[in-house]
């Protein structure tokens, strides 16, 4: 008896001593992760803060709502009140947990300039808005899900200079809707492109088509179709920081549209002065026949 009892206790030692050292396996495997648990896949975590100044005018509206409607990881804000307080927006965006800024500034009720900027060290871009035409306006043909995310098309003309690099880097972090912003559907049926044409960058929005809708059992053959808006922007300057600082970039070849209004009113008033000019130097000639008619006069050749 005395010796099964010595058998069990020694079982009861060797499976204690297992646990044990399965124990501490155990915490070794959880202390020290593989390798393929230790490399953490990187997230693109772009947020997009989206507001404009006071005196936007309707067009202007209705193309901010169409890039609302293109970027589903865009936050709306509402307007900034004081054009001189830029400084503001790298607050507002760190408050709406944006790392990305798109701010539209109106002047003169006509001029609509874009910021693109990364908040809150930089770098931000300034641009010139023109031949702004909206969804409502075009009327096309193409179409795409809401919410669906753009490939993004950038032509070869941005590789050729700095300013270009810069530029195409930016515009690739604020247009490039990531896979985990929680509006995102997990489709891909449009593609958002951006040429380069007389230093001017020009925006586009196409559908992509797999099939031909005119056969549609027919072979696959895969065609764009614009969807809009489409729009012009024209480099002003970059800055190194958010809405300021150092100028990294200015175009030499930007005319402000108040300038080239001012030279067009000049050259219709050196115009308007000419004709006045030439009006007084009839008037003077008129004066001169007559005082000549005065002193030929029958009654005075004759008197």
């Amino acid at each position: 008896m005395a010796s099964v009892i010595k058998a069990q206790k020694a079982n009861a030692s060797k499976a204690a001593l297992k646990g044990k050292g399965k124990r501490k396996a155990d915490e070794m495997d959880v202390d020290e992760p593989s390798e393929t648990q230790a490399v953490k896949t990187k997230k693109n975590k772009q947020r997009v803060l989206l507001l404009s100044s006071r005196g936007i005018t309707h067009r202007m509206r209705h193309l901010m709502n169409d890039i609302e409607a293109l970027l589903p990881h865009v936050k709306k804000d509402s307007k900034l009140d004081s054009k001189s307080q830029l400084h503001l927006l790298p607050e507002l965006a760190d408050l709406n947990n944006c790392n990305n800024t798109l701010y539209f500034e109106a002047r003169r009720h006509e001029d609509l300039y874009m910021w693109a900027a990364k908040t809150p060290n930089g770098p931000s871009i300034k641009l010139h808005v023109q031949n702004v035409h909206t969804m409502d306006e075009l009327k096309m043909t193409g179409n795409c899900l809401k919410g669906s995310r753009g490939l993004l098309s950038f032509d070869k003309a941005f590789d050729d200079s700095e300013w270009g690099k810069l530029t195409k880097e930016v515009f690739t972090q604020i247009f490039g809707v990531p896979s985990t912003s929680r509006r995102a559907k997990p489709f891909i049926d449009h593609i958002l492109t951006f040429s380069i044409v007389d230093s001017k960058i020009w925006f586009r929005n196409f559908q992509i088509l797999e099939k031909d809708p005119l056969q549609p059992n027919g072979p696959p053959q895969t065609t764009l179709v614009e969807i809009g808006p489409r729009f012009v922007l024209t480099p002003i300057r970059i800055f190194e920081g958010a809405f300021g600082g150092a100028t990294v970039f200015s175009n030499p070849e930007f005319v402000s549209p108040a300038a080239t209004r001012m030279a067009l009113k000049r050259e219709k008033g050196g115009k308007y002065n000419m004709r006045k000019d030439a009006e007084a130097e009839t008037q003077r000639r008129r004066e001169m026949r007559r005082l000549e008619e005065n002193e030929l006069a029958v009654s005075k050749v004759f008197a």
